[in-house]
């Protein structure tokens, strides 16, 4: 066998090596990506879904809706106001918590309208938030629960309202964080 002959099979050795390395390490880096940027979500997707491929597909599609928003930045002086509000939303609690819990219900949704996401539809909102505000997540349908059963008339305690305070202020806090710093 020629020099040549060996150094061409060496390449094409190499190469097919490298293609197979890509293609075994590709989705793992995928998966990671996902993790990373879901976090609980990521779990809490795989879960609901009960195929890692469909709900990382359903992540990824997430990702290119959310790309499509146009998602921007509160000006300093935006995140001022709304903090602001959120304590005289707090204030109020004591006087009335299940109205304290719709204002800030109100004011995390205005927050996100003007941010860029869409407002209409809770399942949707979530779709959308899990992209950035994965790990705060949890907070928004914790507190969104308490919510709607007070909304219901449904019995909920002064300790449910405090805790869906301290939820949508969780939520609240995420999107008013300057995302550049991220």
């Amino acid at each position: 066998m020629s020099t040549n002959v060996l150094i061409a099979v060496i390449v094409v050795a190499a190469v097919v090596m490298l293609a197979l390395a890509a293609l075994l390490w590709a989705p793992a880096a995928r998966r990671r990506h996902l993790r990373e940027r879901f976090g609980p979500e990521y779990d809490r997707t795989v879960e609901e879904q009960g195929d890692k491929r469909a709900a990382e597909r359903d992540l990824r599609e997430r990702e290119q809706r959310h790309d499509r928003l146009g998602i921007k930045e509160l000006a300093p002086d935006r995140r001022q106001q709304y903090a602001d509000e959120w304590t005289g939303v707090q204030r109020q609690f004591v006087d009335g918590p299940e109205k304290s819990v719709t204002e800030a219900d109100e004011l995390v949704t205005r927050v996100m309208g003007e941010l860029g996401y869409p407002t209409e539809g809770y399942e949707e909102q979530v779709r959308d938030l899990s992209v950035r505000h994965g790990r705060t997540l949890e907070e928004y349908r914790a507190a969104h629960a308490v919510k709607t059963r007070s909304d219901a008339g449904q019995a909920t305690t002064t300790e449910e309202l405090r805790e869906a305070m301290v939820h949508y202020r969780a939520l609240f806090e995420d999107l008013l964080a300057d995302q550049r710093s991220r």
